[in-house]
């Protein structure tokens, strides 16, 4: 049986690609819903697509120069990348791929580049959504590590439940490897369908739980990574004082300073106690009332631990159908193995209760219930949340701007912080489009808050608005800067957990101390002295 090809552009696998007769269906209610977006049109298809000649002749072996893995290869997901793959603009393609089946075959694909002198940026699910992947190197020619094959459960200690897993791992592929032992490693971010575990280590990705272990960092217990000069591993240890930390050094690196192979991660026995509820909050002024801030802030603060504490605004509740724009949705989830959670999710209600909160809806599961929180609108938006990078493709078809940023703030400053950073890209949205600022066909900019932590919270906004044909990159591009510049300027990170890439740089160097950078330029200097790995990201 052939296998499944990923689009060459786009969100999924070619076999998922909607026909264009439904993507004209399904824009026959986008359009009126949201007021503007326009007649679909049809992506370039590969065939038609002209990619740069390889500027590297391919040795064979594990290294190709096929086109369609160049154009995958290429771009991220992020909106600037979908809309350039759908029109077929590929400007810098790979000039090889290479697909290690182990340690010697990454070995063997640095060493090449560097006989080479080109570049090599690790590549796992593809699922960048900052520039972190593409080669925008200039002359100097690329190779795209893509340590796909590399996906395997290694080892597994059920005596401290944790696994020792290869860092091509996509997400369902660990969990699957995982389940046959009775056990997970609960980490679900919105790419968890295609991305790798190494890919989550490299970029510190932030995952399913919304409060404590926010992300992939709490997890991990030790990293395996081969750098230019040698093998970088750390050791297992549930925890240490010694001097700073070899695999911190790793999390959050984005591939300049090794590529990492496999890890160590902290893993726990698989769920059977859950409880889900939804509550209901008057939206404010600014989207998020007083009294809906209160409470997940004092609910955070209880240290009651809930896995899932979201807050979604009016705006993006109707948006993702998981209300209808009257209320902010505060969702609140517990789960546990072997223990009920119905007393701590008491708790967090009644501190809702307190500040105002209405509660619609709330299921609890038992072991031998059936999982399903079906028709409440934490599940509706879940759904959502889950379809959201397939449907940005079809909005991308309708000449509609489809793109999230997020950061993190602390409490004191979170109700500034949010509404400069809200007007900030609604004035940008309507100066680049030219749309209404209010009523029929006004772009939205929506906001949720996706991890909460005792002294803050990570917002998550959304941005939905008409897109001219053939401008959708300066468009979005102008949108993000004054975003990002709104960010900056009121003290948050350029990203909690999305990443810093090529397209996150400018904002990045002004959040990091210089001092930093120039201990960051020495360490990468020892590790890979001749700039092989993704240069461009970090630091210079």
């Amino acid at each position: 049986m052939a296998e499944r090809r990923l689009k060459h552009w786009g969100w999924g696998y070619e076999d998922q690609q909607r026909p264009h007769e439904e993507v004209v269906a399904a824009s026959e209610g986008i359009i009126p819903m949201f007021g503007f977006g326009q007649a679909p049109q049809r992506p370039a298809p590969l065939d038609q697509v002209e990619l740069r000649a390889p500027r590297l002749e391919s040795p064979g072996g594990i290294f190709t120069d096929e086109k369609h893995e160049r154009a995958v290869h290429a771009l991220g997901k992020s909106y600037r990348d979908v809309v350039r793959g759908f029109y077929g603009r590929f400007d810098n393609p790979p000039d090889l791929v290479a697909f290690p089946d182990d340690e010697d075959g990454v070995v063997e694909a640095l060493e090449r580049a560097a006989g080479w002198g080109a570049a090599v940026i690790p590549f796992g699910g593809g699922t960048s959504v900052c520039g972190g992947v593409e080669p925008r190197l200039g002359d100097r020619p690329v190779v795209s590590l893509d340590m796909t094959r590399m996906n395997r459960l290694l080892e597994v200690d059920m005596t401290s439940l944790a696994a020792r897993i290869q860092a091509g791992a996509r997400g369902p592929e660990l969990e699957e490897q995982l389940k046959a032992h009775g056990l997970t490693l609960r980490h679900f971010p919105q790419s968890f369908e295609y991305a790798t575990l190494g890919g989550w280590l490299a970029t510190r990705a932030g995952g399913h739980f919304a409060t404590g272990e926010t992300h992939i960092d709490d997890l991990t217990e030790s990293i395996r990574a081969i750098t230019p000069a040698g093998e970088w591993e750390s050791r297992r240890l549930p925890g240490s004082g010694s001097g700073p930390s070899p695999d911190r050094m790793l999390l959050g690196s984005e591939g300049i300073l090794g590529v990492v192979t496999e890890a160590w991660m902290r893993v726990r026995r698989r769920p059977d106690f859950k409880a889900t509820a939804t509550i209901e909050f008057p939206p404010g002024d600014a989207s998020f009332s007083e009294a809906a801030r209160g409470a997940i802030r004092l609910i955070a603060q209880s240290r009651l631990m809930p896995s899932n504490l979201r807050l979604i605004d009016s705006s993006e509740a109707a948006t993702t159908m998981a209300g209808d724009d009257s209320a902010t949705l505060l969702i609140i989830g517990f789960e546990s193995s072997g223990q009920p959670v119905d007393d701590r999710m008491d708790q967090a209600i009644e501190i809702a209760r307190a500040c105002g909160g209405r509660p619609a809806s709330r299921i609890d599961s038992t072991p031998g219930d059936e999982d399903s929180a079906e028709g409440s609108g934490s599940d509706r938006w879940r759904s959502a949340f889950l379809m959201a990078p397939y449907m940005r493709d079809t909005f991308v078809a309708c000449g509609i701007i489809a793109e999230t940023f997020e950061t993190a703030i602390t409490w004191d400053r979170f109700e500034e912080f949010h509404h400069s950073v809200i007007e900030a890209t609604r004035r940008a949205v309507a100066e680049v489009t030219g749309a209404p600022a209010e009523g029929e066909g006004a772009p939205r900019v929506s906001c949720r808050l996706t991890h909460v932590y005792p002294d803050g919270a990570a917002p998550y906004f959304t941005v939905l608005a008409p897109a001219k044909r053939g401008s959708e990159v300066a468009q979005w591009d102008g949108i993000k800067a004054a975003a990002s510049e709104a960010i900056e300027r009121g003290g948050g990170t350029i990203t909690h957990h999305h990443a810093v890439g090529r397209d996150h740089r400018p904002w990045y160097d002004r959040q990091r101390p210089d001092q930093f950078a120039a201990a960051l330029k020495a360490a990468k200097s020892a590790v890979d002295p001749d700039g092989l790995l993704n240069p461009g990201v970090l630091i210079d």
